[in-house]
């Protein structure tokens, strides 16, 4: 199991294709990381420390070009502490989000995007 001194990087990579630009806007009870833009093809990740209580949550709101809109959790610790250890990484496509399971290492489909 990880320590909780161990940092974790977490990515959101922009894979909807068609040069589509993601817009998302991630933060947690401490760090808002502001507005960010990210091009089809681009990621855009952050480090962070994961707290000593095991309650460590960044959550996103994003949205792209058709007005979709769509909010989730990139890192809440009872989820990924196992998933991810030190590398928390998510793919945005057509189709949904894709989570990279650090144990496996594929990625899995975990989210479906509302009609």
């Amino acid at each position: 199991m990880v320590g909780y001194d161990d940092d974790v990087h977490a990515s959101i990579k922009n894979r909807l294709g068609n040069g589509e630009n993601l817009s998302i806007h991630c933060q947690s009870k401490d760090d808002d990381l502001g507005q960010q833009d990210i091009a089809d093809g681009s990621e855009f990740g952050w480090d962070f420390s994961v707290n000593a209580w095991g309650t460590t949550l960044f959550y996103c709101d994003m949205e792209w070009e058709n007005a979709r809109r769509s909010h989730f959790d990139a890192y809440s610790f009872s989820r990924d502490h196992t998933r991810c250890e030190t590398q928390c990484s998510w793919l945005i496509s057509k189709e949904g989000m894709y989570g990279m399971n650090g144990q496996t290492g594929f990625w899995e489909f975990m989210y479906d995007w509302p009609n």
